[in-house]
């Protein structure tokens, strides 16, 4: 292993080391990703090979979801402390061999285990993608670098529905996992070669500000230790409110108490988290009104748009009759939408301030989801699918750049990475429990998905819903969130802030800081 340099980055991308920490960057946060995007279109094959009932594909959903939500901050604040490279390759490894654990499950309980252990590695490696990025390339060329790593991430996101339904239905769903293994092999290879290894100078430190309600940056947080019992905390609070749901239809006294046990967990977290000095989650940062908002207004538009996904790719398969392929294919448009036009929308709000866009994108994108009532069994793709999904497209790219280049006008600079790994792991939280609680409030039972005339009238049920939690963020940003445009001198990410913005569940367009 390399010596691990505390000294101001050098790589340019001209150079073919700055090319090389591109290109593990870009494969090692494209695996998380392809996962993530290409699991839905494979859910009604995996409950046919496994005979599994909607329970058991929901926790195939959310038991990657759940490990990493939980445990995304812990992991970039390893990286810091033991070294950046090095977690980043940890984090590789682990997700490659739960990959394989995944593609050789031979039943729904291996397979739901091997998916949270991918969380796991997930969870290494995510924030340690574009945390090497930063430590990496020169301070004239970082921007650049992280457009290129987000640019090349938002094309795999565009790919990987088209990806995994074409393997889905050619060599199977197994091929969704299996091919992780190589593509891990290859990242780890060049990683160990031509990336640097970095991490956090041990005198660092930052001091609280008290007027912007920030709070001291992650190297002086993490010195003293790592926060394994506020992980801990979180990660149950989730994974018990997340079983409640899903078992909430079999009214058992164990889901009862798994209920209070999710929400005695919560409580218990917070009080951790206020009173512990090197908080995973560091409790003053909401002291920005500004922050909490765009957190509450998050959890809104995800949760929505988590659950839409994960219903609409069952829809188009189970209702309409679509294949695999034919289903990942007709849910794009949303994607090339956020690909050509997000960042011009960032521009925009800059201009005219987020109160509009989050107000206006979240209302726009609920009229589509109200238009895919129109999917059912005689749905063409032309007069029904794809108005519907280019109306949810242009809501998304009008109110996504925005959230993020509200979010972190919202904290200081110091805390620009926290403030994103906050919002990150409340989008994933906001679709794990939309993915739990859909099903329930809809009248799914577990073998719901097995009929075309049963999933359909749930999803008919399910899209009114989802569009009136949009509602409520719209509501809930045109309250609570300032009018005026960003302050010049906050930070923000005008040209890339749309690409760092939580990623979404299935269809995670970007990746988080």
């Amino acid at each position: 292993m390399d010596a691990p340099s505390y000294e101001q980055p050098t790589a340019r991308i001209s150079s073919p080391s700055g090319k090389w920490i591109l290109l593990t960057t870009v494969l090692g946060s494209s695996m998380a990703l392809l996962d993530s995007t290409v699991i839905n279109v494979a859910l009604p094959h995996i409950g046919e090979d496994l005979t599994a009932g909607l329970t058991a594909l929901q926790w195939t959903v959310n038991a990657y979801m759940l490990t990493l939500a939980a445990l995304i901050l812990l992991g970039g604040s390893l990286g810091d402390r033991f070294g950046r490279r090095r977690i980043f390759v940890l984090g590789v490894i682990w997700f490659a061999v739960a990959s394989l654990l995944c593609g050789l499950a031979p039943n729904m309980g291996m397979l739901i285990t091997a998916r949270a252990l991918q969380g796991v590695g997930g969870a290494l490696l995510t924030p340690g993608s574009l945390a090497l990025i930063e430590a990496s390339f020169h301070p004239d060329d970082r921007a650049r670098a992280v457009g290129l790593w987000s640019g090349f991430g938002g094309i795999g996101a565009a790919v990987g529905p088209f990806l995994g339904g074409w393997l889905v239905d050619g060599p199977g769903w197994r091929w969704i996992f299996l091919l992780n293994v190589p593509l891990a092999l290859a990242c780890v290879s060049i990683a160990l070669r031509h990336v640097p290894e970095s991490m956090a100078a041990p005198h660092q430190a930052a001091a609280v500000d008290s007027g912007t309600g920030a709070v001291p940056g992650d190297t002086a947080r993490r010195q003293h230790g790592f926060d394994v019992s506020g992980a801990a905390l979180g990660a149950l609070a989730l994974a018990l409110a997340t079983y409640a749901l899903v078992e909430a239809r079999n009214g058992s006294v164990v889901v009862a108490l798994s209920a209070a046990g999710g929400v005695a967990a919560g409580f218990a977290f917070v009080f951790v988290e206020r009173h512990r000095p090197d908080p995973m989650m560091p409790l003053s940062i909401f002291a920005s009104r500004q922050f909490t908002a765009i957190n509450l207004v998050t959890l809104c538009l995800y949760a929505s748009l988590g659950g839409f996904f994960f219903l609409t790719a069952l829809q188009l398969q189970i209702v309409v009759g679509y294949s695999a392929l034919e289903a990942g294919t007709a849910m794009l448009p949303t994607t090339v939408l956020m690909l050509i036009f997000s960042s011009r929308s960032g521009e925009i709000a800059q201009r005219i301030g987020p109160r509009i866009p989050l107000t206006v994108g979240p209302l726009l994108t609920a009229a589509g989801m109200l238009m895919m009532l129109r999917v059912d069994l005689d749905a063409s793709y032309v007069g029904d699918v794809l108005p519907a999904l280019l109306i949810i497209g242009a809501g998304m790219v009008s109110f996504v750049a925005p959230l993020t280049v509200t979010l972190l006008a919202s904290v200081d600079s110091g805390n620009a990475g926290l403030a994103s790994g906050i919002n990150n792991a409340a989008a994933r939280a906001a679709g794990l429990v939309a993915v739990a609680a859909l099903p329930l409030l809809t009248g799914m039972d577990s073998d719901a998905y097995r009929s075309g005339e049963a999933f359909n009238e749930s999803f008919r049920r399910a899209m009114p819903i989802c569009a009136a939690i949009l509602g409520v963020g719209a509501v809930l940003a045109f309250v609570t969130v300032r009018g005026a445009a960003p302050d010049r001198d906050r930070p923000q990410c005008r040209r890339h802030g749309w690409l760092t913005t939580p990623p979404l569940e299935p269809l995670p367009n970007r990746h988080p800081r």
